[in-house]
C-alpha cells in the first residue's frame, strides 16, 4: 500500500485542460456560434486566455441584473502584444477605430505596453481579432501559460541602443510565441488542423508553462520598465556607446495571495552575462527549465519565482547552462537610478523630438475639455513617426521632426492636452489597474479611484513644499500585483471594498520591496497615516533622499531583503 505521504500529487486541473484541448482550440469555435449567450464555457473561458482574451462582466450590473433574473452582462477584454511597446501611427489609428467600432469606446495603455480593448461583445470577437491582425499586430500570447508582451525601454532619446535593445526583444518575442495554428484557425479562418498529432510545440510541449511568464528588458539608467519585477529580466551593458550584452536577472514577481504567507511577491536577482548574439537562446533555455520544473501541481506556486526561490539562483544557473551550448558569465557593473518616464520633448542622438504623455492611469478617453482620444487620434493622422507604450500607462509621439513640433503641439493644445504632464511629482508617479467595473478579481476600486486618492495626499505635500518630489504610488484592486504596487514608495492593495493594504517603503530605483504597514485601512486612514511621514520628510531627508528610502533609513520601515522571510513578518 502506497503511504499517503508516498502517493504523487495530483496536477492542477488546468494541466489537464491544456493537455486536452488540442493546442489550445478547446470548443472555442463552438461556443463562438452559441447565439444563447454572451459568454463561453469556463474551459474555453481558460483556453481563450492563451488567445489574449478575457472574459468578463459589468459588475456594476450584476445586482440589477440578478433582480431580473438576466444573465450577466457579459463581455470581453482583448489585450494587444506590441513588443517593445513601439507601435506605428497606422496601428494606433486602426485600435482607436476598433476601439470605437467594437469596444467601449476607450483604450486602456498596459502596465506592459500592450493595448487593452474592453467591452468587446462575444459576437464581435473574430472580426475584431481579424482587424487587429490586419495592423501587422495581434493577440496570441498576451494572456495565458505562456511568455507575454516582451516589454523593453521605450525612450529612444537616450542612447544609440536603443534600436538595438528594440531588436532583440522583438526576437525574443517572436521566438518564444506559440507555434500552434489554433489562433489563426479560429481567429483568421485559417487552414483547419484536425489532430494534435500534427502539431508539435517545440518550446512548450502540449501542456505550455505552470503558469504567466513575464520578460523585459532595461536600458540603465532607466528602470522604467521594472526589469526586477519580472520572471525574466536583460539590463542592458554599453561600453564605448555599444551594447555588447545583457546582464540576466531571474525570478521577479509582484502576484500574491491575501492571508497566505507562502504566496509573496519578488524581486528578481541577476543571474550573470550575455552577449546580445545570446540573449534568444537564454530566453529559450530559461522558459525550458520553467517548463521542467515548474509546479504544476499549486497554481499559486506556479510562477517562475517560487521556482528560483525554492532552488536558488546558482541552480537555476546550472539548469540554464544544461540548454545552451556557452556558460553565462559574470554580472558586470550598471546602475539605475529612476523607474519613471521622462515627460515633455527630449531629442534623440539623431536629432529627432520625443513628446511623453501623461495620461492617467493608462485610459485613453475624452472626458470635458481634456480630449485626450480625439486629440491622440488628430496627431496619429499627420505623424510621420510612431507611437511608444510606456510601462507607466504612459505614450510616446516619438521621432517627430523639428519642423513638425509645431503642428503637433497645436493639435495636443486644441484638446486640452497642451500640458499634460504639468502635475504633481506624486500623480506623475501614479498607476493603477483596471479594477472594478470589469476585473473579476477586484475586492476594490483601483483605476477610478486613484486620482482622487492622489489629490487627497497632494495636498499634504503641497502644505510641506513638496508639489514636484517625485513619488511612486501604484494601486491595485486585489493581490494580483498588476499595477506592480509592491515595488512602489507607497503602494495600495485591494482587500475589500474601499479598504487596502498599505505598503511602504520600496526603492525609487525599483531594487527593494514596500513592507505592509497597515490592513484594511480606508483611504482616510491612508492619508492620516502618511501626513507626519510626510512632514518629517520634508525636514529630515538628506540632499536627494527619496521618500522610499527615507522610510527605511529613519526606521519606520524595515527593508524587504529577502521576500520569503522579511514580506510578511
Amino acid at each position: 500500500m502506497i503511504s499517503e505521504a508516498e502517493a504523487p500529487r495530483p496536477l492542477h486541473r488546468n494541466e489537464g485542460l491544456k493537455t486536452q484541448s488540442n493546442y489550445l482550440r478547446g470548443t472555442i469555435l463552438e461556443g463562438l456560434a452559441d447565439p444563447i449567450t454572451g459568454a463561453v464555457s469556463d474551459d474555453d473561458t481558460q483556453l481563450m486566455k492563451f488567445h489574449g482574451i478575457y472574459q468578463q462582466d459589468d459588475r456594476d450590473l450584476r445586482n440589477e441584473r440578478r433582480k431580473r433574473k438576466l444573465d450577466k452582462a457579459y463581455s470581453f477584454m482583448i489585450r494587444v502584444r506590441v513588443p517593445g511597446g513601439v507601435s506605428t501611427a497606422e496601428q494606433y489609428l486602426a485600435m482607436d477605430e476598433i476601439a470605437d467600432e467594437y469596444a467601449n469606446g476607450t483604450l486602456k495603455l498596459t502596465t506592459r505596453q500592450a493595448y487593452q480593448l474592453h467591452g468587446v461583445l462575444k459576437h464581435n470577437l473574430k472580426t475584431t481579432i481579424q482587424d487587429i491582425n490586419k495592423t501587422c499586430m495581434d493577440t496570441i500570447a498576451a494572456c495565458g501559460d505562456v511568455n507575454r508582451n516582451v516589454m523593453a525601454n521605450p525612450n529612444p532619446y537616450q542612447s544609440a541602443v536603443h534600436a538595438d535593445a528594440l531588436k532583440v526583444a522583438e526576437d525574443i518575442s517572436a521566438h518564444l510565441t506559440p507555434r500552434t495554428g489554433a489562433y489563426h484557425e479560429i481567429w483568421l479562418d485559417g487552414e483547419k488542423i484536425e489532430s494534435s498529432e500534427h502539431e508539435e510545440e517545440p518550446i512548450y510541449g502540449k501542456t505550455y508553462l505552470p503558469r504567466k511568464f513575464k520578460i523585459a528588458m532595461a536600458i540603465p539608467p532607466s528602470n522604467d520598465v521594472d526589469v526586477f519585477a519580472h520572471c525574466l529580466g536583460y539590463i542592458a551593458i554599453i561600453e564605448d556607446g555599444e551594447l555588447v550584452g545583457f546582464n540576466v536577472s531571474v525570478g521577479g514577481g509582484m502576484g500574491m495571495t491575501h492571508g497566505k504567507t507562502s504566496t509573496f511577491p519578488r524581486l528578481a536577482e541577476v543571474m550573470g552575462f550575455c552577449t546580445v548574439a545570446q540573449a534568444v537562446a537564454v530566453s529559450e533555455a530559461v522558459v525550458k527549465v520553467q517548463r521542467d520544473h515548474g509546479d504544476r501541481h499549486e497554481r499559486a506556486h506556479a510562477r517562475f519565482k517560487y521556482t528560483v526561490d525554492d532552488h536558488g539562483v546558482d541552480w537555476i544557473r546550472e539548469q540554464v547552462e544544461t540548454h545552451l551550448d556557452f556558460k553565462i558569465q559574470k554580472a558586470r557593473p550598471y546602475t539605475f537610478e529612476h523607474m519613471g518616464d521622462r515627460y515633455g520633448w527630449v531629442e534623440g542622438v539623431d536629432g529627432k523630438q520625443h513628446l511623453t504623455l501623461y495620461i492617467t492611469n493608462g485610459r485613453v478617453k475624452d472626458e470635458g475639455a481634456l480630449r485626450i482620444k480625439t486629440g491622440l487620434r488628430a496627431v496619429a493622422k499627420i505623424h510621420k513617426g510612431d507611437f511608444r507604450l510606456t510601462a507607466n500607462q504612459n505614450i510616446i509621439i516619438a521621432n517627430v521632426a523639428r519642423e513638425d513640433r509645431d503642428e503637433i503641439e497645436a493639435i495636443l493644445a486644441d484638446h486640452g492636452m497642451g500640458e499634460s504632464h504639468a502635475k504633481s511629482g506624486i500623480r506623475l508617479n501614479s498607476m493603477a489597474c483596471v479594477a472594478l467595473p470589469t476585473c473579476g478579481l477586484a475586492l476594490a476600486e483601483s483605476e477610478r479611484y486613484l486620482p482622487d486618492l492622489v489629490g487627497d495626499i497632494e495636498k499634504v505635500l503641497d502644505a510641506h513644499g513638496l508639489s514636484d518630489e517625485e513619488i511612486v504610488i501604484r494601486m491595485t484592486g486585489c493581490p494580483n500585483g498588476c499595477a506592480r504596487p509592491y515595488n512602489a514608495e507607497i503602494g495600495l492593495v485591494g482587500k475589500a471594498p474601499n479598504k487596502y493594504n498599505l505598503y511602504l517603503g520600496a526603492a525609487f530605483e525599483g531594487h527593494r520591496l514596500s513592507k505592509l504597514v497597515e490592513e484594511s485601512a480606508k483611504p482616510e486612514r491612508v492619508v492620516e497615516i502618511l501626513t507626519p511621514l510626510i512632514k518629517n520628510f520634508s525636514e529630515l531627508r538628506e540632499p536627494g533622499e527619496h521618500f522610499g528610502n527615507f522610510l527605511v533609513r529613519t526606521g519606520y520601515v524595515k527593508p524587504v531583503l529577502v521576500s520569503r522571510t522579511d514580506f510578511h513578518d
